[in-house]
């Protein structure tokens, strides 16, 4: 039996990243989202999920990431993903691609100060194999003023989402 914990490892446009298992809900193909005026560019929409309505941050533009030259952007966004994940409010990560998943020793995670990334959404440096791979806090991806703002927003598309139900 191996021991350590299991993580989701993914590529946000180029940079390796990696979530832990337990925060990943469901792993879905890139559906077609619906995105509302003037939203920031960070979201990339909302995914009507049984009547649900779940934003979607897309990380590569949050993390300020540049993605390939277009030519690249068709063949790429075939690839992306999103990671649904656990939580009392429904959120989405978009990535480009989910690539597998990982049971990392624990002396193979090296902690990260919190005051070296933006709200210390970036708590872990993992090896696996002979690369460093950053370990995402999914509870710190956001700052607490744009959780609210995501909230309230997630709450006029509920809304937009229940005009329309039968």
């Amino acid at each position: 039996m191996t021991t350590g914990t299991a993580y989701l490892l993914v590529d946000v446009a180029g940079t390796d990243c990696a979530l832990p298992r337990r925060a990943v809900r469901e792993i879905l193909p890139l559906p077609r989202l619906w995105r509302p005026p003037a939203a920031p560019a960070p979201l990339a929409g909302f995914l009507n999920l049984a009547g649900s309505a779940v934003p979607v941050l897309d990380l590569a533009i949050l993390f300020g990431l540049v993605r390939p030259a277009a030519g690249a952007t068709a063949r790429i966004a075939l690839y992306r993903h999103l990671v649904l994940l656990h939580g009392e409010s429904p959120l989405a990560l978009m990535v480009d691609r989910v690539r597998d998943f990982a049971r990392v020793a624990p002396d193979q995670v090296r902690p990260v100060a919190d005051a070296a990334t933006l709200n210390g959404c970036v708590a872990a440096e993992i090896r696996i194999a002979e690369r460093l791979v950053h370990g995402l806090a999914v509870d710190r991806i956001l700052l607490a003023e744009e959780q609210a703002r995501l909230a309230a927003q997630t709450r006029d598309a509920q809304a937009r989402l229940a005009e329309w139900a039968a």
